[in-house]
């Protein structure tokens, strides 16, 4: 290694000075090369969380039902029956942005590494895209190519895409947002670790060989912005293996079953460098590893290449050493290829080798614990500032602007985009994506898990807290609708630069708000991602908190879909919340701005809601529950009309196109409405009209269902296939 030019070599690998005179006092004399190289990854913004850990400390973590909180590969939930779901998700935006297809595929291949680690079978995946607007052929292709890349390793691999969001701003052009969430199902009485434990115990890397792609690839690239001209700078995109991970799915759960692994970690950012000092953290020991043991599939990498690539489908093991010939003939078994590069030691030291000669001794601690930990500078922005409510267009007509916001690519139908997933694989879809929430039942028992992945960065720009509450409520409420009880909670926070003031300002005041919802909502936050540095030449992305939600249904009978179904049903608005045009999909496309201030949640009538909507459920009471998102009211009900692929009449709504939260959609029958308000309580039910007819008419705005259907599931295909 060397510097490039005069520049210190600490400088040129992303470390501060103080922060190179800290690594010198921590090890009482100068590191070498090999040592600074892994300080600057385990020490950056992607492993160390330094501008973020203390904020983090807002959220709640445990509760009832929580097995494993943060700290592990993915948090854990008792969902009963003996049976536990894993559930995390995670950000590859920078590799995205790069190379769109393997940054996409190897996002979706490291989320599936996190929850097998945990000893779960991975059972579905969802993700949360967000791109610049699709006027520009590179927005189109990107966006094809990431789609593509989640579909081609989540279908290779055989887990179910379940769902997600799409979005589409000018904000995102240069800095695309691909966050990918995997859920996955274990025994709860098997909750495996990644603490390295036993002196003597073996350290054992399976899976694919080492190469030099994606060398400093999330670390690096998640903790700098991107700049003009820097292209020559990116580091490699690592490049996924679907066929391997496969092979490494079911190995690793074998050697699971067969209790042959005392802890488990998985090679994500920084490679070596990080699974073997988290580790050793986690089980306060230290490890000796021989780096020349390790299988390249490249002649010559140097010791630091191998500990920091980013090489992907590997794993790290303890493993005891009477265990050794039995784990070798799993890994045999399955084509995956094993081998013993080291062992636990109790020095408390990270001690690395190659070819017989010492070429790194950290200890441990000083890679982990004593990471820096800033306090984030905070000035709420200029814009922030209280303004007169947005107020609907006097020269659209109602009925212009429904039509203008069913075709308008944010709005409009996502199906061009679910079809290139495989939603079935494993046989437990029970309701696919396109609705709120997407469920799984949980084989063989009747359970089931209700899944949603949500966010609006628009929203957050215009109020941080605000957006904080309401991206976790927009999706608790999107399990809810399922009929499920929201559980728990992982969410991935994108941001821009945290060391400018206004940026310290919205990632502390979202996180807020985010902990003030969970905790009003009873939603332990188990488990989650920080992506900072999202901007391009100084111009950073909207603050974008994306919440993934986990609800529990204990008979998937039991699960309401959001599409109408009978005519003659009843249709009705559950709920009350404040509503504005203010950051709204109305506000966007018919207006051409994004002004305002989003209201404030009402996070106690949400929870009253949650709680009404699956007394309803277990009642059988509800024949379509559907929350009001995007676009409002008037395109909540066209949604559901859509789904149900049946007509409705909605009469006079004073809001047909205000956004908020607390507010769903439901359909009963007629017999059943009574039965309904009892047991709302202090939830309101306002009746809206009733199902039935060929037309979707709310209020003044009437649209023929066929020519609905024709906007709304025609806008995504005429973008990107030229009309196919």
């Amino acid at each position: 290694m060397s510097t490039i030019e005069s520049t210190p070599l600490h400088r040129s690998l992303g470390l501060t000075d103080a922060e190179f005179e800290r690594i010198r006092e921590l090890l009482e004399r100068e590191p070498n090369d090999f040592e600074l190289a892994v300080f600057s990854l385990l020490w950056s913004e992607h492993c160390a969380y330094k501008h973020s850990r203390r904020l983090l400390a807002a959220f709640p973590t445990t509760g009832e039902r929580v097995l494993q909180g943060p700290g592990e590969n993915a948090g854990v939930i008792d969902v009963g029956d003996g049976l536990a779901v894993a559930l995390k998700v995670e950000s590859h935006n920078h590799p995205s942005a790069v190379e769109p297809f393997q940054g996409a595929a190897t996002g979706v291949g490291g989320i599936l590494r996190d929850i097998f680690a945990m000893g779960a079978r991975p059972i579905a995946i969802l993700d949360s895209l967000r791109f610049g607007e699709l006027d520009a052929e590179r927005q189109r292709h990107l966006f094809a190519r990431v789609v593509e890349g989640v579909g081609h390793y989540g279908n290779c691999v055989g887990v179910a895409n379940i769902g997600g969001e799409v979005e589409f701003e000018a904000a995102y052009e240069h800095n695309c947002l691909v966050n990918a969430m995997c859920v996955g199902v274990l025994p709860a009485d098997r909750l495996q670790s990644a603490g390295a434990a036993g002196p003597g115990n073996l350290l054992v890397l399976y899976g694919s060989k080492t190469g030099r792609d994606g060398i400093g690839g999330a670390s690096v690239l998640a903790s700098q912005g991107f700049e003009e001209g820097s292209e020559a700078k990116r580091p490699s995109v690592q490049i996924g293996d679907p066929f391997t991970g496969k092979k490494l799915i079911e190995c690793t759960l074998e050697l699971l079953d067969q209790g042959l692994i005392v802890s488990l970690q998985d090679l994500g950012a920084a490679g070596l460098a990080s699974s073997t000092s988290e580790m050793a953290a986690s089980g306060g020991v230290g490890l000796d590893v021989d780096l020349s043991a390790v299988p390249v599939r490249e002649e010559g990498m140097e010791p630091f290449e191998i500990m920091i690539s980013e090489s992907q489908e590997r794993m790290a093991a303890i493993v005891e050493p009477s265990s050794w010939d039995a784990v070798a003939a799993v890994c045999r078994r399955w084509e995956v290829d094993a081998t013993v590069i080291g062992e636990v030691t109790e020095t408390g030291r990270l001690r690395c080798f190659h070819g017989g000669e010492a070429v790194g001794d950290i200890p441990v601690e000083t890679l982990t614990e004593a990471a820096p930990r800033y306090e984030v500078a905070r000035e709420r922005p200029a814009r922030l500032v209280e303004s007169a409510a947005v107020a609907e267009d006097p020269a659209t007509p109602p009925e212009a602007a429904l039509r203008a916001l069913l075709a308008a690519p944010g709005t409009a139908s996502r199906r061009w985009v679910t079809r290139q997933y495989d939603q079935l694989v494993g046989s437990g879809t029970v309701v696919r994506p396109g609705g709120d929430a997407a469920v799984v039942r949980l084989t063989p028992s009747d359970r089931a898990i209700a899944v949603s992945l949500d966010g609006n960065g628009r929203r957050t720009w215009l109020d941080p807290r605000r957006g904080g509450m309401s991206a976790v409520c927009e999706a608790a409420r999107n399990v809810a609708c399922t009929g499920a009880r929201p559980a728990a909670v992982t969410n991935c926070l994108n941001f821009g630069n945290p060391e400018h003031a206004d940026i310290g300002y919205e990632l502390a005041e979202a996180i807020g708000g985010m902990a003030d919802a969970c905790r009003a909502l009873g939603l332990p936050v188990v488990s989650g991602n920080v992506s900072l540095y999202n901007e391009h030449d100084g111009r950073p992305i909207p603050p974008t908190p994306v919440v993934g939600v986990v609800g529990v249904l204990d008979d998937a009978a039991l699960a309401v879909r959001a599409g109408f179904r009978d005519e003659g049903d009843v249709v009705l608005l559950a709920g009350a919340g404040a509503s504005a045009l203010d950051g709204s999909d109305y506000q966007k496309v018919i207006l051409g701005e994004t002004a305002g201030r989003i209201p404030e949640p009402d996070l106690g009538a949400e929870r009253d809601l949650h709680a009404f909507l699956a007394a309803a459920a277990g009642r059988r009471l509800l024949r379509s529950a559907h929350d009001v998102g995007g676009g409002g009211l008037a395109v909540a009900v066209a949604e559901a009309a859509m789904a149900g692929n049946i007509g409705v009449r909605v009469g006079k709504v004073a809001d047909l196109f205000g956004e908020g939260d607390g507010r769903v959609v439901i359909s009963a029958r007629r017999a059943d409405v009574a039965a309904l308000r009892k047991l709302a309580g202090p939830v309101p039910l306002q009746r809206l009209g009733a199902v039935g007819g060929g037309e979707i008419a709310v209020g003044p705005a009437r649209i023929a269902l066929a020519a609905a259907v024709d906007l709304y599931e025609g806008a995504l295909p005429r973008i990107m296939e030229g009309g196919a």
